[in-house]
């Protein structure tokens, strides 16, 4: 169950406890409580990847004409992680670019509940770009933007986990990568989800998820004053041997504001 059917579902009446304990014990749905005058009454949300623990069980690593232990400055490495409502299960493809053929099918297209990444090396020093679609594309997306925003952010930890763990022989070869930066790309039609977060170190930001709203906020504040914010890494003008890849692996546009613009004027 998607964000798609969740939103269709209106609150049920529990006639017996039995009913309410059997929908808690679901790995699809967390629950808000709400009373109407005696009665209670309870509003199923689908969650994006289940609980926010990561369950080293659930997850399926696939491994598409790339070396499990080349180092990512060197050979291009990207994530594209999907998740099964059906079975709660978690498939992580680990390729030198996206896994298109995960993407396929009306229900992918739906939901776009997809995560993708990509390691870059920029000016000699590593980072982790990690990309989600909040809204956009479709009339439903755009109506619950802020509880998908919510929702991703809640559960980037354990996807974050879950390419730590499933890229286990690259972390084992490199423990270093745990240090590099992790950012965040949010991308919506709706400008004030349209934004890009940096969640620090990747050990930290898979133990401790986003940085506090308001350091968040301050950050925000600072760089529109022309602060010292943290700058995004951008790589050489010119050709180099300091950046890698040479382009993007991953084809949404890097350039949020520009992305926003493009899609308020329907390009």
């Amino acid at each position: 169950m998607g964000f798609a059917a969740a939103m269709l579902l209106q609150p049920v009446q529990l006639k017996q406890r039995s009913d309410f304990a059997e929908l808690r014990k679901s790995p699809v749905f967390e629950f808000s409580k709400q009373r109407r005058g005696r009665r209670r009454s309870v509003v199923p949300v689908a969650r994006l990847f289940g609980p926010a623990i990561f369950e080293s069980s659930k997850l399926k690593v696939l491994f598409l004409g790339t070396e499990e232990e080349k180092h990512p400055g060197k050979l291009p490495r990207a994530y594209t992680l999907t998740h099964s409502d059906i079975t709660a299960k978690i498939t992580l493809a680990i390729s030198d670019t996206i896994n298109r053929a995960q993407l396929q099918g009306w229900y992918n297209r739906l939901q776009r509940d997809e995560v993708v990444a990509e390691w870059r090396k920029v000016r000699g020093k590593m980072s982790l770009h990690v990309h989600c679609h909040i809204s956009g594309g479709h009339v439903l997306l755009d109506l619950i933007a802020g509880l998908r925003c919510y929702i991703f952010r809640k559960e980037l930890p354990v996807v974050l986990k879950a390419f730590v763990h499933g890229d286990g022989a690259l972390f084992d070869s490199y423990p270093e990568l745990e240090e590099a930066t992790v950012w965040v790309y949010f991308h919506s039609n709706l400008l004030e989800f349209n934004r890009i977060e940096c969640w620090g170190p990747l050990r930290e930001a898979a133990s401790m998820g986003p940085p506090p709203p308001a350091a968040a906020a301050a950050a925000e504040e600072e760089e529109e004053a022309g602060g010292a914010a943290v700058e995004r890494p951008r790589r050489c003008e010119a050709d180099c041997k300091c950046c890698f890849p040479p382009q993007s692996l991953i084809p949404w546009k890097h350039d949020l504001l520009d992305e926003y613009r493009g899609a308020c004027s329907g390009d």
